[in-house]
């Protein structure tokens, strides 16, 4: 389901009018439903290490370098060199002063530190990405901005968490007659999200709610 199938959707849920291009969004409504359907999209995407958003790329530290520019748009899960694998440090003084003691690594402003190498390595780098959204040629973003655009949260969990999580926010009134009904359609999403994409069946699926 796309953005603008989206909005449509929250519209119904909602009880106002719906639109059929994205040229119609022009009250505060609607772009009260846009704005929450990002913040919803980048929170569910942003606060669990979802297999969905895993990604595997390449760098290369070129020979007698110690530092290369940080292009993992994410977060680096795994980092390996030679198939050994390199831990994250928060220490950046043994790799400053070339002499570390370990198979480390660290970050600092956008440069990544490593050890220094007689010869050029790849690096093998597996992160979660921070992008949650791709356009309709498949490019990853961070939100929706066109009315193609669709979330990276699989369906048909997207969809249910996405239009009651923004309804939720829209109204933000417990006192409200549907709120009940939304939080628990959340909720319910939300828990099927994790537990059934995840591989393993030892995976116990917690709901981890956020403050509407």
């Amino acid at each position: 389901m796309n953005f603008l199938e989206l909005i449509n959707k929250c519209l119904l849920e909602l009880n106002y009018k719906q639109v059929s291009s994205f040229n119609e969004l022009i009250k505060q409504d609607h772009q009260k439903i846009i704005s929450f359907l990002n913040i919803v999209n980048s929170e569910i995407c942003q606060t669990e290490n979802w297999k969905f958003l895993l990604r595997r790329k390449s760098l290369t530290l070129p020979s007698q370098t110690f530092e290369i520019s940080n292009d993992i748009s994410g977060k680096i899960l795994y980092l390996f060199i030679d198939g050994q694998k390199y831990n994250y440090s928060e220490n950046v003084e043994p790799l400053l002063s070339g002499k570390p003691k370990s198979k480390i690594y660290t970050s600092m402003a956008d440069k990544l530190l490593l050890p220094k190498f007689d010869k050029e390595k790849t690096l093998e780098i597996v992160y979660y990405t921070k992008n949650c959204v791709t356009d309709e040629n498949g490019n990853e973003k961070e939100e929706f901005t066109e009315a193609n655009d669709k979330s990276l949260i699989p369906e048909p969990f997207a969809q249910q968490l996405l239009i009651y999580g923004t309804c939720l926010r829209v109204k933000a009134n417990p006192q409200h007659i549907k709120f009940a009904y939304w939080l628990s359609m959340y909720k319910e999403a939300l828990l099927n999200l994790k537990s059934k994409t995840s591989v393993s069946a030892q995976t116990s699926p917690v709901v981890r709610l956020f403050r509407f």
